[in-house]
């Protein structure tokens, strides 16, 4: 072959493929898509990290020990005030309380036959001191014997002596009918005592015995949520906890439902720091309780710190760093150039700018496989 002929196609295919580097890799390379800033509010907010939790969780516990006999509820389940949770075996606490009812009706009977003998007895010291007092005046004018005048005081002594009795009897059965009311009273308190009512209307968390286990005194059996005092426990980096208050609007988001915010409210600030973690724990109640929740799951809450109304807003992601000066990629003509500009706020998406561009700046936006920008540089838009 000519050597001509093999320089021709050499330069054919250098052309060729120089060719296809520019459209498809050079052109493509320095080709970018194009923005422009936009007007409207900006909500600044704090970023957190924390858990589902509440301000008043129930540890319900037993107040005497004993054999679960019966146990109503399990986790998950809503109760409601009063609602009977679990008994507890009573043992032989109901013969007990059988046995002291009987003793109480026979107290009862006792006191009762007490004042009848007491009431017949008073009845015939009537008539035995009206002979006394006859028998006196007969003596006192020597129309009876001394004997006699004795027998009529002996028998008004005896009765007197009868119905005393009578009264102590009438006082000993009503000390005894005191004392087992009291014992029925005492029974009846331990009776209710083994059996355990919800406190609140709430939401059971967890439920850790079982029926016919053996509960110790004050272990716990259930722990039962309010769900009007739900929040999430969350940590933010303490250099921003000035910056959030009590009452500030937040949404929630929780693990299970990462597409769902759910509005809340800052509802505590905790005063001190964690000195690990530098960071300090804020609570963030839910303004409409979800209508089902996990204790302890994961959750993100952004606090609304601020709001600007009116501002020139650009996506967070085109801000850059050149040399120390934060700034944006513009398109002026055919030409690539950094703008410095100045942030008046941010978020975790937008910024929002005071100077250096205007609502008709052409922003860059750099894709992946676009060539690293430098001011003056050739692009295509």
């Amino acid at each position: 072959m000519k050597n001509w002929i093999k320089y021709t196609i050499i330069a054919t295919f250098i052309t060729i493929g120089g060719a296809l580097f520019y459209n498809k890799v050079y052109i493509v390379k320095s080709t970018f898509e194009t923005t422009k800033p936009i007007v409207g509010d900006l909500h600044v907010t704090v970023r957190g990290i924390g858990n589902v939790d509440a301000k008043n969780i129930y540890a319900i516990t037993a107040q005497t020990g004993g054999k679960i006999e019966n146990i109503f509820f399990d986790e998950g389940e809503w109760v409601k005030k009063g609602d009977l949770l679990l008994s507890i075996d009573p043992v032989d606490m109901p013969m007990l309380l059988g046995e002291a009812r009987e003793a109480l009706k026979k107290s009862s009977h006792e006191a009762a036959s007490a004042k009848d003998d007491k009431e017949s007895l008073e009845a015939q010291k009537v008539l035995l001191q009206a002979t006394y007092d006859r028998y006196k005046k007969l003596l006192e004018q020597k129309f009876v014997s001394l004997a006699e005048y004795d027998k009529a005081k002996s028998d008004l002594d005896n009765i007197n002596a009868q119905i005393n009795s009578s009264k102590a009897k009438i006082a000993s059965a009503a000390s005894e009918e005191l004392r087992v009311q009291k014992s029925i009273e005492a029974i009846g308190a331990k009776l209710e005592r083994l059996k355990i009512y919800s406190p609140i209307d709430g939401y059971v968390i967890a439920k850790e015995a079982e029926k016919n286990q053996y509960v110790l005194p004050s272990a716990p059996i259930f722990k039962i949520v309010d769900p009007k005092t739900l929040w999430v426990k969350a940590n933010i980096d303490e250099r921003l906890a000035n910056q959030v208050k009590v009452m500030q609007k937040a949404t929630i988001k929780l693990r299970s439902k990462p597409n769902e915010k759910i509005k809340g409210t800052l509802q505590r600030v905790v005063a001190m720091s964690n000195a690990v973690t530098l960071e300090r724990e804020v609570n963030i109640g839910f303004d409409v309780t979800p209508e089902q929740f996990y204790i302890n799951e994961q959750a993100e809450v952004n606090i609304e710190v601020a709001q600007h109304e009116n501002v020139l807003k650009i996506p967070l992601k085109l801000l850059v760093a050149k040399e120390g000066k934060k700034g944006v990629w513009v398109a002026e003509g055919n030409n690539a150039f950094f703008k410095p500009v100045t942030v008046l706020a941010q978020n975790d998406e937008e910024a929002a700018i005071s100077s250096g561009i205007d609502a008709n700046t052409e922003l860059l936006l750099v894709a992946p496989n676009n060539k690293p920008l430098s001011d003056g540089m050739k692009i295509f838009r």
